[in-house]
């Protein structure tokens, strides 16, 4: 399997990448066999296809799409294409076989010179992005390129950023930076100026439930209903249509609609959707912090699982792993408060193409019978409102405002209509 069989919907993109990547297995071919000119059209300066269109590789891309869009997945298979040693590349095969061992350790993790960076915290600092500017000033140990994978770009602070920039600004010969962010506004305009931009769509629903089944071994049915429910989300679509949990909490949010007839009601869903998103984290925690603690704690010296004490001098580490998972806490708790919110707005998205007689798939068609009750219940203006009152309560969460608060006053709005 072609590492590109992972980047669902996107041929424009991936015909681009693919490009790339013959082009630096060129540039690195040329070097290895010392052939005059293979160093003047390397990464490191302006991208190449905006220099007349020589080369189509250059030394830092930015990855921006919609959640759901894949934009991690492409730059992942991009860095597997770029260490790509497939003896099928000298007979004129297409880097990215799936099956060498450059592709192979990339796509697991393991890759000596492919550095993935995402977080589960709320930002990234200075600290972590000098560590990796560092990295990034090595030469490759043993492939072809030193790839650096930045997931999360969007999350970088201020500061951040402009450690980042001088790397991408002046980079080393073999090093190349794969970002990705939601949009492209979420990146410093000096970062995103340096960068070849790829910008990713949605993926049609036909081609996520294709993969689903492909891949993930799930029933055609139950990949296509998954598929529609996200409307074309990879991940989402995985994990509703493998976690009973997942779909059970999904199914508790399309009946809030119906359960805020007055304040009470309000107050009430408010605050389970807050309890659902807060047992997602502590689920989260229980599968991740105990493990990171006993670990930690055997590298310290002290025994796994006796509870003993720690050496001296290594309580600051323990402290600095605590405040860790309270940062990652907080943020699967929006996260998962965020997803409530989507298909929140899915479920009015329905109720709005219901009123307007649209002839399109319905997202949530296996609640239709709510659908309909508060589609003949209100006006299209009423629905309008209402999807403007979820979009302001994300926009709130975004900002910092207490998740209860924000919430509470979302139902609220939604019963007012």
């Amino acid at each position: 399997m072609a590492v590109w069989d992972d980047v669902v919907g996107q041929e424009r993109v991936t015909a681009q990448l693919a490009a790339a990547a013959r082009d630096a297995d060129a540039l690195v071919t040329a070097e290895a066999e010392g052939r005059a000119g293979a160093s003047q059209d390397r990464p490191g300066t302006p991208p190449a296809g905006e220099r007349g269109g020589a080369s189509q590789m250059t030394h830092a891309w930015l990855f921006t799409g919609p959640p759901g869009s894949g934009r991690a997945t492409a730059a992942r298979a991009f860095a597997a294409a770029l260490q790509c040693v497939s003896p099928d590349r000298a007979l004129g095969g297409a880097p990215g076989c799936g099956f060498c061992d450059g592709c192979h350790t990339t796509q697991v993790g393991t890759h000596a010179d492919v550095e993935i960076v995402r977080t589960d915290l709320l930002s990234i600092g200075v600290k972590e992005t000098r560590d990796l500017v560092r990295r990034s000033s090595l030469s490759p140990a043993g492939g072809r390129w030193q790839v650096i994978v930045l997931e999360d770009a969007d999350r970088l602070t201020e500061g951040a950023g402009n450690v980042l920039l001088k790397a991408v600004e002046e980079p080393a010969p073999r090093t190349v930076w794969l970002l990705c962010a939601p949009s492209i506004e979420d990146v410093l305009p000096t970062i995103r100026s340096r960068c070849r931009h790829l910008s990713l769509r949605t993926p049609p629903v036909a081609a996520v439930a294709d993969v689903l089944v492909r891949r993930d071994g799930i029933a055609p049915e139950a990949a296509d209903r998954a598929a529609r429910a996200t409307q074309g989300h990879i991940g989402r679509a995985r994990r509703l249509a493998t976690d009973e949990r997942a779909r059970a909490r999904r199914a508790a949010v399309l009946k809030l609609p119906l359960r805020i007839d007055d304040i009470g009601g309000c107050l009430k869903a408010a605050q389970e959707l807050i309890d659902a998103a807060g047992e997602d984290a502590k689920q989260v925690a229980e599968e991740v912090d105990t493990k990171e603690t006993e670990e930690l704690r055997a590298a310290l010296g002290a025994a796994a699982g006796t509870g003993g004490r720690l050496p001296r001098g290594t309580a600051g580490a323990m402290k600095e792993l605590q405040d860790k998972q309270k940062r990652r806490a907080t943020r699967t708790q929006r996260d998962s408060l965020d997803l409530a919110l989507v298909d929140l707005t899915g479920f009015y998205r329905d109720v709005l193409a219901l009123q307007m007689g649209a002839s399109v798939p319905l997202a949530n068609d296996e609640v239709r019978d709510s659908l309909e009750r508060i589609a003949a219940g209100s006006t299209p203006q009423r629905t309008l409102r209402r999807i403007e009152a979820v979009i302001a309560c994300r926009e709130a969460l975004d900002r910092n405002v207490a998740p209860l608060l924000a919430v509470e006053a979302m139902t609220a709005a939604l019963r007012a209509g």
